[in-house]
This record gives structure tokens, C-alpha cells and sequence, in this order.
């Protein structure tokens, strides 16, 4: 099976992309690990597969994008698009989960090889962008003023949700932070930093003194040679990521540090932004 190219991952602001069908599926026909990533689905729910997207699936710590898919021409036939993960089956395929708003005819309006055009919903978009830059701010900020300070401190995950956004580190870090680090994520924020997409291999993370983010190659699914997407927050940090982004980290906003909380060795600084 043909890995789905992620079209928003080399220019996430295309909002519409025309695209080729590659299978149509009904959700209940699914293997049960690619079912189980709708837990939600309905009888008229389906899957479809194109050769290109530019849906964000939803990892990384963000959410998936949302839209739909229509074919061209008066009476076009849509596609919902509900929901967006990767397959956990067919490496680098793309499933996007949803429902044709005409659910009598959905075995018939598209076939393997139709074009159809993705739109995706722009708002939301924006929102997951910013919410995700301002994670890696938060995590940037955190790392300059804590590394030296913090035991054993390392970064190890974040949710960019706007609903529980936070960032998790090794290390227990005291309450007593919480305005330091607001004070430079707003410092952060103001200097309207660029954020820059980059392609890296090993040898680049190793130059920029990074060989800690060197991603896993083998459980990625990536070929020997095939660059890792990075982002750049010039002047701060790079990180491996394959999500969305906005241009600058003043685009991000107000961003409001959470309370910190503490368990078994881990720390999660929660943000948001108001």
C-alpha cells in the first residue's frame, strides 16, 4: 500500500487540495484496530483513502483536522470528514473518517481514481496551529530556565488539545516557577520569533547538538535517506514534528501557563490560550 503523501506537512496553508481516491471502506469492514480509532462511528460511517491530504491526522499531540471531500460539478456528492488518523495497519495510510451526506448513494459517489476536492475547516485549523507552536514555546521556555536547575530534567511529551493542553517533563519542578516561566513564554511570545520548517537527517540533528530528538527511523516507517521533518523556533529550540504551525510565536497569542502538577518523578505545566 501507497503511503498517503501529507500534503500539509511541506504547506499548511492550503485550505482546499484536489485529490485521488484511492478506497472507499465502510468503517465496519475495517480491521478491529483501524475500527476502534472511530469508537464513535454509525452504520453509514465510512473510511476514505486519497493519495494526497492535507487533513492533519490527529498525533502528535494535536487534533485532526475536520472538513469534507466533494466531487466536482452541480449535485456534487460531499463527504463529512469527521475525523482523521493514520492507519495502524498499512504504514503512512491516511484514514479519513466520516459520513456522505448522502447516505443511500454512498457506495456509488466516489471510486478508486475519482478526484474530489478537500476543504478543510480553516478556523480550526488556526486554532490547533497555535495551540501546538505554543506548546513547543512553553517547552522551550521551560527548557532554558530548568535544565541546569531541575534533576534529571528532560522534555518527553505534550497534548496541544485546547482542552487539556500541557507539556510533560522529567523531574519534579516546584510551583514556585509558574510566574518565571509565564514571564518567558511571554518573552517568547513578544519577540515574534520566526517558525521555520525544516528536513533534517541524523547528521543535521548531530550538528546542532540534538542527537537526543533523533526520531526512531524504523517506527516511523521512513526509508534510509528520507529526511525528518523539524520545526525551528529561531532564537529558542528545534523539535521533530510533523504538525501545524503558525509563521511567527507572536501569532500564537496570549498564552497562559496553568498550574503545575507533580507525580512520580514527572511534572505537566498546563497552558492555554484565552
Amino acid at each position: 500500500m501507497q503511503r498517503t503523501y501529507l500534503a500539509f506537512q511541506h504547506n499548511c496553508h492550503l485550505s482546499t487540495l484536489q485529490v485521488a481516491v484511492t478506497a472507499v471502506k465502510r468503517v465496519a469492514s475495517l480491521e478491529e484496530t483501524n475500527r476502534s480509532l472511530f469508537k464513535q462511528a454509525q452504520d453509514d460511517d465510512h473510511v476514505v483513502i486519497t493519495d494526497s491530504t492535507i487533513f492533519h491526522p490527529q498525533g502528535g499531540g494535536q487534533p485532526s483536522d475536520v472538513g469534507d471531500m466533494t466531487t466536482g460539478g452541480p449535485g456534487g456528492a460531499r463527504f463529512d470528514v469527521q475525523m482523521v488518523r493514520m492507519s495502524s495497519t498499512a504504514q503512512g495510510e491516511v484514514l479519513h473518517f466520516g459520513r456522505f451526506a448522502d447516505a443511500a448513494a454512498a457506495a456509488s459517489v466516489f471510486k478508486p481514481g475519482d478526484k474530489v476536492t478537500q476543504r478543510i475547516d480553516v478556523e480550526k485549523r488556526l486554532l490547533y496551529s497555535r495551540y501546538h507552536t505554543a506548546g513547543h514555546v512553553l517547552g522551550s521556555a521551560v527548557r532554558h530556565l530548568l535544565e541546569g536547575e531541575v534533576e534529571g530534567f528532560d522534555e518527553t511529551k505534550a497534548s496541544h488539545f485546547p482542552e487539556s493542553a500541557a507539556c510533560e517533563f522529567q523531574g519534579l519542578i516546584d510551583s514556585k516557577w509558574k510566574e518565571v516561566i509565564q514571564r518567558k513564554v511571554d518573552e517568547y511570545v513578544e519577540r515574534d520569533m520566526p517558525v521555520e520548517i525544516d528536513w533534517w537527517d541524523e547528521e543535521d540533528f548531530r550538528v546542532n547538538g540534538l542527537e537526543r530528538l533523533i526520531p526512531d527511523r524504523e517506527g516511523l516507517g521512513m526509508a534510509e535517506g528520507e529526511k525528518f521533518r523539524v520545526v525551528k523556533i529561531v532564537g529558542a529550540e528545534a523539535y521533530p514534528c510533523g504538525g501545524t504551525h503558525v509563521e511567527s510565536t507572536k501569532q500564537c497569542g496570549k498564552t497562559m501557563v496553568k498550574k503545575i502538577s507533580r507525580s512520580k518523578g514527572m511534572s505537566k505545566v498546563g497552558y492555554f490560550l484565552p
